[in-house]
């Protein structure tokens, strides 16, 4: 079994992978993401970078749980929006919200904080499925991912060294 400090590094390379898969599909499959693809990106990343700080840092017990805690509330909220996304996905075209403008003219025009709550609440543009894989499209892929990311966390804040 991985020791403590290497489960971190294993989570934060998984992370990196995820971001990869991502950015292959952007670039290499001119899928481009829409504002809950975002969202979700970053807390990917906010996980990894959780988990490496963890890993260097090599805490105690108590900074290990709260390492793990907040790495498990990380990949709980990101959840979150993969289940947004997916819910999204789900709605009979007549339901689905119409289509916004682009991350880059939300930020240009409106206040951050407007702009963040228009982002997260995703768009038309998210409700389309662009790809799956076992039936399965990559919102819902990243809801796996999340609960796996979930899962070792709160394994890692449990285990003994």
């Amino acid at each position: 079994m991985p020791s403590i400090r290497q489960s971190f590094l294993i989570v934060f390379f998984g992370c990196i992978g995820l971001i990869l898969t991502a950015l292959y599909m952007q670039y290499q499959m001119d899928m481009a993401p829409c504002a809950l693809c975002i969202t979700q990106r970053v807390f990917i990343v906010l996980v990894g970078l959780l988990a490496l700080i963890a890993s260097l840092h090599n805490p105690d017990k108590l900074g290990r749980q709260i390492y793990c805690g907040l790495g498990a509330l990380t990949a709980i909220l990101g959840g979150l929006f993969s289940a947004r996304h997916l819910w999204l996905q789900s709605l009979p075209e007549d339901l689905v919200p119409a289509c916004g403008p682009d991350l880059e003219y939300l930020l240009d025009t409106f206040p951050l904080m407007e702009a963040l709550d228009v982002l997260l609440q995703g768009d038309g543009n998210c409700a389309d499925v662009s790809w799956t894989l076992l039936g399965i499209s990559i919102p819902g892929w990243t809801l796996v991912a999340f609960a796996g990311l979930m899962a070792i966390n709160v394994w890692q804040g449990i285990r003994s060294k």
